[in-house]
């Protein structure tokens, strides 16, 4: 029986040998150009990585240069810089690029810089996220302007549960402070407390705009006018 089993094996393995060198014989030439097309694949794929890492190293130091000129107040040089890295660096630079031009715009022109986060919450190729945090930076530029109403609608939007909502919250509270609607101002501090993920350094701040809306609106009457002293006494 053992026996059996071993020529049985062998016939077996010889079957299976000879299989084998038909498919080779048949298909070697598919079979060399796969390994080789397997081959360039991957060297393709590694000079790829290889390539967007060096032009992530160029951006990153173009990005670095860029803030730097705008640090040191060199605004036409920065703005230069960031439009460069815009048109040439990598996708992720160039978004940070638009972000950071926009800001800087912003901080010598609010009208200018905030239609430049406006063109960013339009582009559909972001995502929800980052349109949002433009929506916020613009209405943060516009929120001291002359008409601050479209600011506050938006701030209103991002109220309702964005990610962004907590930073809203809080300016729409300051904006009605500052306009002396304590009741309003009330209302959005008290959504802010009673969300469990706000920051707890919100929750600091809010014990003190808590305690400004406690004490009301300031009411200033005017002094009313000592009567004047009597003359002294004349002496002889």
């Amino acid at each position: 029986m053992a026996e059996n089993n071993e020529f049985l094996r062998e016939v077996d393995e010889d079957y299976r040998r000879d299989r084998i060198l038909q498919i080779w014989k048949r298909y070697s030439g598919v079979i060399i150009a796969l390994a080789v097309l397997v081959v360039a694949g991957v060297a393709g794929w590694r000079y790829w990585q290889a390539q967007q890492r060096a032009a992530a190293e160029v951006a990153s130091v173009q990005f670095d240069d860029a803030n730097r000129l705008a640090k040191d107040g060199k605004v036409a040089e920065a703005d230069k810089a960031f439009e460069t890295l815009e048109a040439q660096g990598p996708a992720g630079y160039r978004l940070l690029a638009r972000f950071r031009a926009a800001a800087e715009t912003g901080k010598h022109d609010p009208a200018a810089g905030a239609a430049e986060f406006d063109k960013l919450a339009d582009d559909t190729g972001l995502g929800d996220g980052l349109r949002d945090l433009a929506r916020l930076r613009a209405a943060l530029l516009r929120l001291d302007g002359q008409n601050p109403d479209p600011a506050l609608a938006n701030l209103q939007g991002l109220a309702a549960g964005t990610p962004f909502r907590h930073t809203a919250r809080e300016m729409l509270g300051l904006a009605a402070l500052k306009k002396g609607d304590y009741e309003e101002a009330s209302r959005w501090f008290d959504q802010i407390v009673a969300d469990p993920d706000t920051p707890r350094n919100l929750r600091e701040r809010i014990e003190v705009y808590a305690a400004i809306v406690a004490g009301g609106p300031v009411t200033v009457t005017a002094a009313k006018p000592e009567p004047a002293a009597p003359p002294p006494p004349i002496t002889r």
